[in-house]
């Protein structure tokens, strides 16, 4: 029950529902091009970030200094249904702004 609540209480966010739609679309994200695309300070997408994975929703890749994440697979059948409901909400998602390269981030 605690997994399902803590899903639940996730995705009563609308920055993390963006963030999930944004990793859906993108695929697998540096911090610093999620930070640049959203438009966010650091402290704060880490903590939707930190929600999102304890949720369930993504997994995180340590590469160097830096952290990638992407959405988990594979999702149970509760989070697959949710993130497909996600997909047909009118969100307005922003443009993929690309700080890394080569698997380095440049801020």
């Amino acid at each position: 029950m605690e997994i399902f609540l803590k899903t639940v209480s996730a995705l009563n966010d609308e920055t993390r529902v963006l963030i999930l739609r944004f990793l859906d679309k993108y695929g697998e994200c540096c911090v610093c091009d999620l930070q640049d695309s959203l438009d966010m300070i650091q402290s704060r997408l880490s903590r939707h970030l930190k929600i999102l994975k304890e949720a369930g929703f993504l997994r995180v890749e340590r590469k160097g200094t830096w952290a990638y994440y992407s959405i988990r697979s594979p999702l149970d059948r509760f989070r697959t249904e949710a993130l497909q409901e996600i997909k047909h909400l009118e969100i307005d998602l922003p443009v993929l702004k690309k700080s890394s390269q080569n698997g380095e981030c440049k801020i």
